[in-house]
Order: structure tokens, then sequence, then C-alpha cells
């Protein structure tokens, strides 16, 4: 099984559906970070909303960089998509556990907290494209909701949801945007407040087996649509042992002195995929010498 997005839009363009079948992306994240499951449902979360906003991005070098900086004891989250949708993520700390919310639920809220949430677009430009909105409930789908209206005055609804099993793996994770866009139909809107409301959760629905074509009429249910396009997505990082190198010759002499002095291979991890890196001192050095050299020789 894949992961995957779908997207559809009326038949008169008016409004927009992306959704996503997160659930073998959240199962990966739970076995590179080792998760509890209350951070199971946080960072699946994350990844889900991540994957449906940078779906919209233009062009393939694009990237979004989803964080929250929240108050909770989860620390801080972050997570990065392609224009394709793939996605990779972290939290500060992946074991925090919480007792169940008022309402029975995981307390994604609790373990987030209050405080700011940030989109980073990276679009080519010289500077990215930043939106800071408030975390207003630290549910994230609902931040998401406020942030499409506040930042981007785009009329959004925003749903993710995880489940999770007793031995903290997800079995059943997705998520969906539906959207407003110039021209829709004032009519249309009663449609869908009253579609989806009466639909259950979409962790559920994947869980029972609905497909992404069921989960859309659904939403769609009494407005003509069209199937735009489906493809799969993944938990991808790009990280490799050049670009740590890169980094590593980037130090200055007094940190590469306190490392010569320590003695010690220098390790390091991928706080995305949990890749690990070791460098010799001695490979260190001759990779500094030979980048002086070329930014020698091209100075000339």
């Amino acid at each position: 099984m894949n992961s995957i997005i779908m997207r559809a839009i009326s038949s008169d363009g008016g409004i927009r559906v992306i959704y996503c079948d997160s659930t073998e992306i959240v199962k990966k994240s739970c076995e590179i970070h080792h998760t509890s499951k209350t951070m199971t449902a946080v960072l699946g979360r994350a990844l889900t909303g991540t994957s449906l906003m940078a779906s919209l991005l233009k062009d393939k070098d694009n990237t979004l960089t989803f964080q929250l900086r929240g108050d909770g004891p989860c620390g801080s989250v972050v997570c990065v998509g392609d224009y394709m949708g793939n996605v990779r993520g972290y939290v500060d700390d992946p074991s925090v556990e919480l007792p169940p919310n008022a309402v029975g639920k995981l307390d994604v809220g609790g373990a987030v907290g209050r405080g700011s949430m940030y989109i980073i677009k990276d679009l080519g430009m010289n500077e990215p494209y930043v939106g800071v909105a408030p975390i207003v409930s630290g549910e994230i789908a609902e931040d998401l909701t406020e942030y499409f209206a506040t930042s981007e005055q785009t009329p959004t609804v925003c749903a993710l949801g995880v489940r999770v099993d007793h031995d903290n793996m997800c079995y059943a994770a997705g998520g969906y945007l539906v959207q407003l866009m110039p021209g829709y139909y004032e009519e249309d809107i009663p449609i869908l407040e009253g579609n989806i409301s009466k639909m259950e959760s979409v962790s559920k629905l994947i869980a029972d087996g609905k497909t992404g074509e069921e989960i859309i009429a659904m939403i769609l249910e009494g407005i003509g649509y069209e199937m735009f396009d489906e493809f799969d997505i993944d938990y991808l990082c790009p990280c490799d042992r050049e670009k740590y190198l890169r980094a590593l010759i980037g130090l200055n002499e007094e940190d590469m002195n306190e490392l010569r002095e320590a003695g010690e291979p220098v390790e390091t991890n991928c706080r995305f995929c949990g890749k690990k890196f070791v460098f010799e001192l001695d490979e260190l050095d001759a990779a500094r010498a030979e980048a002086r050299r070329k930014s020698a020789d091209s100075e000339e």
C-alpha cells in the first residue's frame, strides 16, 4: 500500500478538494522516531497537513516547511514537503504521552500547547515566503483552517486524523482540504457545510475502508465535480553524506580545534530520518584544505 493524494475540482471551478491517505507515511514516521501514542497523532497530523499544503506548490524545486512552536510538552514540530506531497518531519520530544482529553481522544492540543505556527514556502526566489499565525487550539486542523483564512484569505475547511493501535503504531491516517476559489457559487456553501457536518472523522472513514473517491464524493455530494489527479506520496528525506560534509567544512577554526582536541570521529545524525554519518578528522581536514584551494583558484 502507498500513501496517496487525490484532487478534485467542482464543475464550475469554484471548489477544490485535496484528499490524502497518509497511513503509510505516518507508519514510517512511527518507526523512525519511536513515537508515543499521543506523539504519533501529533506528528501524523502535521505530516498530513504539510503534504496537503505542499501539493499545492507549482514547481518541482519548491518546498514548504510547517512549524509549530507551542508551549506544550512536545516542544517544536517541524515538517517539510515538496511539490509532489512527499514529506519528512520530527518533533522535539517524541516520547511525550498524555491522558486522553475531555472527549476521550488523544490529547494533541495539550501536547502542542499555544504559541505560533509558521508556513515557510521556498519558491526559488531570493527570500522565502513566511506566513505566521497563532496556534488557536493545537489540534492542527483547526490551526491550519485559521491560517488559510487569515494569512492567505482562502476560505478553507481542513480535516486531519490519525488512528493508533495498542503498539503505538498508526493503522489509519489522512486528511483533506476543501477550499473556495474565486467565482464559487454562494448556494454551494450550505451544501458543503451539510455534507461535512454529517461525515465521520476522516481517520475513521479510512479505517473503515472508505476509498479516497468515496470520501471526496461524500464531501461534494450534490455538487458536480471532476477528479483532477492522483499520485503516490512517501516519507522521503534527501539527506546524504555530502550535505553533512559540506556543513562541516564550513566550521570555523575554533570549532575544528575543539574537535581535534577531542580526537574522536565526528558523528552526525539527521533529525528527519535518523541516518548517521561518521567523518574522520583527517577526512575533514583534507576536505577543508581542498575547499580553500578551490576558493583561492577562483579568486585568481
